[in-house]
């Protein structure tokens, strides 16, 4: 923790680098992610602050939508979507997912309760994959592919995608060799960016 802390000292003895940013913040993108401490959406992207509304979850996540059930998932969508305007929203999974593994391998999760409920989340029906696959590349495909259909039940997400105001996104980071790949809809595959 100390290298941390001695990093954030020195990083807030710069304010004049960072006074524009007080006027606001104006992102184009939202971008959907793990919580994995190796997915680093700044450092996949090259963004700068201001560039990236970031919402990050356990395994990726886009919950169900539901107007009694409000989460702070769905208020970071709906602000990105209406308040700030993104324009594209990437929902990013990663090799060696530790979440997308679980539901996989069907591991028992009644010590992590909250975590196996927030899974749940994910695939009430199970995730199909190769439980021998370490990277479970093919379940984490299916799995943003299932957060980018969640994402249209959103009624602003779906509003701005009719008005051809937004974009939708499926990345795949393999946190191995650091390549990102990109869900091509006409081939029906995740390709090099």
């Amino acid at each position: 923790m100390q290298p941390l802390i001695d990093h954030a000292r020195r990083f807030g003895q710069r304010p004049e680098e960072f006074a524009a940013y007080a006027a606001g913040q104006s992102p184009d993108v939202l971008f959907i992610t793990c919580s994995d401490s190796r997915v680093v959406p700044a450092l996949i992207t090259g963004a700068r602050p201001g560039q990236l509304f970031e919402l990050r979850t356990a395994g990726g996540i886009v919950p169900p939508y539901g107007k009694g059930n409000p989460s702070g998932e769905a208020a970071t969508i709906e602000y990105a979507v209406e308040v700030l305007a993104v324009q594209d929203v990437v929902v990013c999974g990663h090799s060696h997912c530790g979440a997308v593994g679980s539901l996989v391998r069907g591991d028992d999760l009644s010590a992590v309760p909250a975590v196996r409920d927030w899974l749940a989340h994910a695939a009430p029906d199970g995730v199909p994959g190769r439980a021998d696959d370490p990277a479970v590349t093919d379940a984490v495909h299916g799995h943003v592919l299932a957060q980018l259909l969640r994402l249209r039940s959103y009624p602003c997400v779906e509003r701005r995608l009719s008005e051809g105001r937004l974009r939708l996104r499926g990345w795949y980071y393999e946190v191995h060799t650091g390549a990102v790949l990109e869900y091509r809809s006409g081939a029906d595959s995740f390709e090099a960016l």
